[in-house]
């Protein structure tokens, strides 16, 4: 039988060897989710202890399969809502998260071309020259005359990925991808939840302010009644000391309220995309914000498939994971193969004329011997990997308890906010007995309006307690993990 030409063997090898190259190195697959079936210690109660006033639903948290998306409309404002969209829209944070995405991409779409591509290069030179035959040895021989060599070629090269090296490294490019899009829309997750916070917190100073004033004015007048008293010899210098003293602590609260109404001013503005000082006050009032009575509770197994941040930390355990396979496959040995073809003339207009010069070949190189680098970083990269299952699962424990705070704290919310409000309740009949019995002179003016004064503190405290659990069930939504908006193609 005759036997193939070389060139046929060679090709053949190749051939098998692209044909039957594997990927060395871990597969990756998604860790385990959670195997609990509850986010807190104990059980859950069906349903919150409710308030007779504003903000007091009992709240159920029935459970679904996918978290709730744009959360925030669930406390029905629409100011809010506007308020969210434009910091979507405009916060330079987001801007910066979807300029990495796209960086994260080109850089995919580049090396995915440089890997699954041969390189083709086309070539032109010129170049001129002068031999001196006499240099050789050549002396019978006149000695020509200066002339341009043209070169005009092309050429094209190829690594053979046989031990899967170049994949595992395009693998963890495009892991790279899918973190910067989850860290995109955990971007986006965190400035909705930060914007309604920010709302709720400016909305419950601005309460406190109005109520504190209040307070002010009342003790103000208790003052006004207690050093008439001791004009006239009815009471002693102590009690107009004290009730100075008790008027000017309440005022010593006025200053940091309105500090933190203009930071809350100042921080939306930023979550908004603009500079502080162009801070526009909104005028939402805690009372307008209602109170979502259900919050849908996904299991722990789907909050850890779909909260961002536990995607993200995801992606970077599958990039450590291909890192294994490229540095196995550093241990193994490297195929490419080149060839060139052009046309070399001392005449430009000959260059097109045929092909004179060509080449082709292939190369193989096996590490032998590089004093244990290799072999390190593979030790290096399995222990990458370890590093980042281990804060993979934290991220995942940190959101467990997350929610389950979330959880504890709006039972807790619930039953302070109804012990507020019987506060404040008892509080408003006091009021109305002792007015009267002021009618009828069974009691001075300044019991009325100590009587008064005990409302609006009990009216301060309940103010607290609402804007706590308004708050907390925002952050309950937020830890849940519910996608402020379809991201359509961002994650690719």
């Amino acid at each position: 039988m005759k036997p193939l030409p070389r060139s046929a063997v060679i090709v053949g090898c190749c051939s098998m060897l692209v044909l039957t190259g594997c990927a060395v190195g871990p597969d990756f697959h998604t860790p385990a989710a959670p195997d609990t079936q509850t986010y807190t210690r104990g059980t859950l109660t069906a349903s919150t202890t409710t308030a007779s006033s504003t903000g007091g639903l009992a709240q159920s948290f029935p459970t679904v399969d996918h978290a709730l998306r744009a959360w925030w409309t669930q406390f029905q404002s629409d100011e809010l809502n506007q308020l969210v969209g434009e910091a979507l829209e405009y916060s330079p944070t987001l801007a910066q998260a979807r300029a990495k995405l796209i960086e994260a991409r080109e850089n995919y779409n580049a090396q995915a071309g440089a890997t699954l591509f041969p390189s083709v290069d086309a070539k032109f030179s010129a170049q001129r020259q002068k031999v001196d035959l006499a240099s050789f040895g050549i002396s019978n021989v006149p000695t020509p005359a200066p002339f341009t060599l043209y070169n005009a070629s092309v050429s094209v090269s190829y690594v053979l990925d046989v031990f899967g090296g170049n994949r595992r490294a395009l693998e963890a490019t495009m892991a790279q991808v899918d973190y910067q899009a989850f860290e995109l829309e955990a971007a986006r997750l965190a400035l909705a939840g930060n914007v309604v916070a920010t709302v709720i917190r400016r909305a419950s100073v601005s309460r406190q302010i109005e109520l504190t004033q209040q307070l002010v004015d009342d003790q103000a007048q208790q003052l006004a009644i207690v050093e008439r008293r001791y004009a006239a010899g009815g009471v002693s210098q102590f009690d107009v000391h004290s009730q100075r003293t008790l008027l000017e602590q309440t005022r010593a609260t006025l200053p940091p309220l309105a500090t933190q109404l203009a930071q809350a001013d100042h921080q939306l503005a930023i979550l908004l995309g603009v500079p502080p000082s162009q801070a526009q006050s909104n005028n939402i009032k805690l009372d307008e914000l209602h109170l979502p009575d259900t919050v849908p509770l996904t299991l722990p197994s789907t909050l850890a498939r779909e909260r961002p941040d536990i995607r993200a930390s995801e992606a970077l355990l599958h990039q450590a994971s291909a890192n294994v396979g490229v540095a196995t496959a550093n241990l193994y040995p490297q195929f490419s193969i080149s060839a060139g073809a052009g046309s070399e003339r001392t005449r430009i207009q000959d260059v097109l004329s045929g092909l004179n010069i060509w080449n082709i070949g292939g190369n193989l190189t096996q590490p032998i011997f590089h004093g244990g680098e290799l072999h390190a970083r593979k030790r290096a990269a399995v222990a990458a990997y370890d590093a980042a299952l281990a804060d993979y699962r934290q991220i995942v424990l940190q959101a467990l308890q997350q929610v389950a705070d979330s959880l504890r704290a709006l039972e807790n919310d619930a039953r302070e906010l109804s012990a507020r409000d019987e506060a404040a309740q008892q509080a408003q009949v006091s009021v109305t007995i002792a007015q009267s019995q002021y009618t009828v002179g069974g009691i001075s003016q300044l019991a009325l309006i100590d009587a008064q004064r005990q409302v609006l503190q009990t009216a301060l405290d309940r103010t607290r307690a609402q804007a706590d659990r308004l708050a907390d069930t925002a952050a309950l939504f937020q830890a849940l993990g519910g996608e402020p908006l379809p991201i359509g193609d961002d994650r690719r």
